[in-house]
């Protein structure tokens, strides 16, 4: 679609409110001019992003950054071993994080998988090199089922009690199950 198709789809809905999302929008064509066009008609923009790409500028009233952790790289047979070195070097870009910390109001979003995964959250968000208040972070359970997701409830609970973080569910999977576009 045209930015000016796209424009034509938003101005359809009564909201000022829009998300970028994807896969990762940062990648994709015109995204600089279509979050201009969108700040132009007093939307506001939310940008969810992997933080692996600057923001150069981008028009972006909130930036929901999802640094990968290692729990992110698929261990399939079925999947390039390329694609897997290839994703391990660049799921997590310190720099550019700290670019989009620095530049734009941000809440920092992990998907927790087990205990483990808490001691790479802390080394990432060190990694940033800008303090980040801890109400600032969200940690997201990972399952794709109820009973996933029940499974690390508590155990993410108690930690974001314990830090000071948000615990952020996955309202998709409650209302709709494991499916593709909600």
């Amino acid at each position: 679609m045209s930015i000016e198709q796209i424009m034509r789809e938003v101005d359809k809905h009564p909201t000022r409110f829009v998300v970028l999302t994807g896969g990762e929008p940062m990648v994709a064509k015109d995204i600089h001019n279509l979050a201009e066009q969108l700040h132009v008609n007093g939307k506001h923009i939310t940008i969810e992003t992997a933080a692996t790409i600057p923001p150069e500028g981008i028009k972006c009233d909130l930036a929901s950054l999802s640094p990968k952790l290692s729990n992110s790289t698929p261990v399939m047979e079925t999947i390039d071993s390329a694609w897997i070195e290839r994703h391990e070097r660049t799921r997590c870009q310190p720099k550019v994080l700290s670019q989009w910390v620095s530049g734009y109001n941000f809440q920092l979003k992990f998907v927790f998988s087990d205990s483990p995964d808490l001691a790479e959250i802390e080394e990432t968000i060190d990694s940033i090199r800008v303090p980040i208040p801890p109400w600032k972070v969200q940690l997201m359970p990972e399952g794709t089922t109820e009973e996933g997701l029940g499974s690390h409830r508590g155990k993410l609970l108690a930690i974001c009690r314990d830090k000071g973080y948000r615990y952020c569910d996955r309202l998709h999977i409650h209302l709709f199950g494991n499916t593709r576009g909600t």
